[in-house]
């Protein structure tokens, strides 16, 4: 939707109401020329105050909540009620002396957590589990919209349809972090709910991570404001580095090439599908590690640092190691509360087969299929007996059982969909097969090139080619997908698909190799970036913007995981 052409005074004056006034067209996005509008006036009002701790802090909470509206209106006071109720519940974890309340404390905090991401996230999605479980005809209802509208005597909210909040799962678990942590004795729980809210709420990372622990970020509220040159010239070039990210190597390829694919996959060739694929893997971590490039920079701004979200995942040499480099905020939280609270790899808790037999019934269920039901059934009540009567393979099945979990679990949290269950499950798979194949492969410790590159090549195969259950739009397209890869792959038409996209292949090879050069080369880069004189930062700055506009469209691209 293009926007209004503003030609003088009055209309500049209406441009600065839009972009500080809630409008569900224009939110507040990284890419969008409003959102830098706003951060340099709020930037510029932050250089006053920065000095003075309490009121920086009050100042970054009220803008943080201020962009937390633009971008979801309303739902604003539902990140303010989880706020306080973690704030006040952390609390009471760390004053109450006996064992048994701290415990019921922090189980009514994490239920609550789930509850409020289950309610607007699962509703749809677990409301369908049941009715196909016990033949039911249940209809979600939105009773929290149709209360708050009776309470304001007002219809602000719609009650058809439930809406995902922005951002709603990476508040929720930064403040499980906090709770769960006072609990360990691990942290101090704050005195100032202000302090919290802004742990909670700091804007740059708000709606898509990365996810911040509370030690990490709380010990920096109480200390003064430090913005080194080093800091500056990190900042500004990790926000460049993003939008390139973002604009060019996600929107543009996606807006031009793999959209037009996956929409209807059955159109096209399996060649052209399997580059779309192949283009989906740049254009999602394009997305996302340029969001958290720009959050990370901008934070960086203002003296506070974010942990490193992305480290390289397509340089991974096999699926552990691409989960230790990809989104690492989210693979450390699972590992740390829920991989470990399961058993992690020594047992298997009570939890762990309660989850296992919820999943399988819920997978039996799902597939419709009576063939593939029995199947499952007979496997699952085999694999059982067979642990049973051997404790070697029981060991191993108890070793592996929670990583299966974390991921099907992992991969649920990324959409209220079976096909996300299964990609997860796949991933699960991956990372098991792996850590059994290591032991024997005779390449396992060669640091030869060709091994590396095989490993590589290898492991990115297999990660992109899960994708199609992340990126599909429903199972039918999924299987479309199948049936024009391996019933009309097209190698006949593949020479003319390559020269008739051949700019969005060159983009497309370009991403990847910027990707897969050298860590050295790019710290290289970097060190130049921070060498040269302010003028040339300025019309580097200058042309990567000009650049990734142009490459633009009228209609932004929202970034992927604000839907998570």
């Amino acid at each position: 939707m293009p926007r209004e052409v503003y030609g003088n005074a009055s209309d500049s004056m209406n441009r600065l109401r839009d972009i500080f006034t809630f409008s569900d067209a224009f939110p507040l996005i990284f890419t969008q020329v409003d959102f830098w509008i706003f951060f340099v006036i709020a930037y510029l009002v932050f250089a006053s105050v920065h000095q003075r701790i309490r009121l920086r802090n009050l100042y970054l909470l009220l803008i943080s909540l201020f962009f937390y509206y633009k971008t979801s209106g309303l739902f604003v006071g539902l990140l303010l009620f989880t706020t306080l109720s973690n704030f006040y519940l952390g609390a009471g974890v760390h004053r109450t002396p006996s064992k048994s309340a701290k415990v019921l404390l922090i189980s009514f905090s994490v239920a609550l957590n789930l509850f409020v991401l289950s309610y607007f996230k699962y509703a749809y999605f677990f409301t369908e589990a049941v009715n196909t479980l016990f033949g039911t005809h249940w209809e979600v209802s939105h009773w929290l919209a149709a209360w708050g509208n009776r309470l304001s005597q007002a219809n602000y909210f719609t009650v058809d349809l439930i809406v995902l909040p922005v951002g709603i799962s990476f508040y929720l678990f930064q403040s499980i972090t906090y709770v769960v942590d006072i609990y360990r004795g691990k942290l101090a729980p704050l005195r100032s709910p202000t302090d919290f809210a802004l742990f909670v709420s700091f804007f740059p990372q708000l709606v898509a991570g990365p996810i911040v622990r509370a030690g990490d970020f709380i010990p920096q509220i109480s200390q003064p404001t430090q913005i080194s040159k080093v800091d500056f010239n990190a900042g500004t070039f990790l926000i460049l580095k993003g939008m390139i990210k973002k604009m060019i190597f996600a929107d543009y390829l996606a807006m031009h090439f793999m959209d037009k694919v996956f929409d209807a996959p059955a159109m096209f060739t399996g060649f052209t599908n399997v580059m779309a694929l192949i283009g989906y893997s740049l254009q999602i971590y394009g997305d996302f590690s340029g969001y958290t490039d720009i959050a990370i920079g901008l934070a960086l701004l203002m003296g506070f640092r974010l942990p490193l979200n992305f480290n390289s995942p397509y340089k991974a040499m096999n699926t552990s190691d691409f989960w230790r480099r990809w989104h690492i905020s989210l693979s450390s939280f699972l590992k740390d509360y829920l991989y470990i609270p399961l058993g992690g790899n020594k047992r298997s808790s009570p939890a762990s087969w309660v989850i296992t037999l919820l999943i399988i019934a819920g997978v039996v269920l799902a597939s419709g299929a009576s063939w593939l039901s029995a199947g499952l059934i007979l496997g699952t009540l085999v694999f059982v007996s067979l642990a049973l009567m051997f404790p070697g393979l029981r060991k191993h099945f108890v070793m592996n059982i929670n990583i299966m979990l974390t991921m099907l679990i992992g991969g649920l949290w990324h959409g209220a969909s079976w096909k996300f269950v299964i990609w997860g499950g796949l991933n699960g798979v991956g990372i098991l097969v792996y850590k059994y194949w290591r032991r024997i492969s005779p390449w396992e410790r060669s640091d030869r090139r060709l091994a590396v590159f095989w490993k590589i090549l290898l492991t990115f195969s297999f990660i992109t080619f899960t994708r199609i259950y992340f990126r599909g739009e429903s199972m039918e397209h999924i299987s479309a997908w199948y049936r024009q890869v391996f019933y009309n792959i097209g190698w006949d038409t593949a020479l003319r698909v390559l020269w008739e996209y051949r700019l969005i292949f060159a983009v497309m090879g370009l991403g990847y190799v910027t990707h897969w050069l050298p860590t050295k080369l790019k710290v290289r880069i970097e060190e130049l970036w921070n060498r040269s004189p302010m003028v040339i930062k300025v019309l580097l700055a200058s042309a990567t913007g000009i650049l990734c506009y142009q490459a633009y469209s009228a209609s932004f691209q929202p970034f992927i995981y604000f839907q998570f």
